[in-house]
């Protein structure tokens, strides 16, 4: 088996050997990305949950939506800018930077998403993000009413706040395991 560095604080070691399916699906991550990503080496000691982790990564940040990659990795690191997490603002900060072409924009999402030079439809995208992270609970037709009135549909709506969702879940795995990542994503796309 590859050897990988250690991804958490956990001593909790990848299957020994990965099952065939997921020792090619991390083939895949090897070649195409250079690397396997430090939160599915995390994920690979129960190869049950890292199937669901990758499974609901994949539908929310790579399938078919009314909104772009782009637009998803912004929630993603505004999200994480939030939560203070560490991996997550590398690894989504490099992705940024990558769909963007502008590593100026990655790092300004990175600190401040306010700091951005952003189109009204994105100012509106990450501050609804910003509400299901800081006071889901407070989030109103009003809130709603205005991503309609910046070209949102009801689905980008909901893809909005999946995404949003499942990076504050992430998020606080990551900081509660000390989950790092890899040393790959902080040089890349500047």
């Amino acid at each position: 088996m590859t050897q990988y560095n250690k991804a958490t604080a956990l001593d909790l070691p990848p299957v020994d050997p990965l099952p065939e399916k997921t020792q090619k699906y991390f083939d895949v991550c090897q070649d195409k990305l250079g690397m396997v990503p430090n939160v599915l080496v995390a994920h690979a000691f129960d190869i049950e949950k890292l199937n669901a982790f990758a499974g609901l990564y994949n539908s929310l940040m790579l399938a078919d939506s009314g909104l772009t990659k782009l637009e998803r990795e912004m929630i993603a690191v505004v999200v994480s800018s939030i939560n203070k997490c560490f991996y997550c603002l590398t690894a989504h900060g490099a992705a940024v930077r990558e769909l963007s072409g502008d590593p100026i924009l990655g790092e300004m999402m990175v600190m401040n998403f306010r700091s951005a030079p952003l189109s009204a439809r994105h100012r509106a995208m990450l501050e609804f993000a910003e509400k299901v992270t800081k006071a889901s609970a407070e989030i109103e037709e009003a809130d709603r009413a205005a991503l309609r009135a910046v070209g949102f549909s009801d689905r980008d709506i909901w893809d909005i706040a999946n995404v949003a969702a499942f990076f504050n879940m992430t998020n606080r795995v990551a900081s509660a395991t000390d989950m790092r990542p890899n040393d790959e994503y902080h040089a890349q796309f500047r």
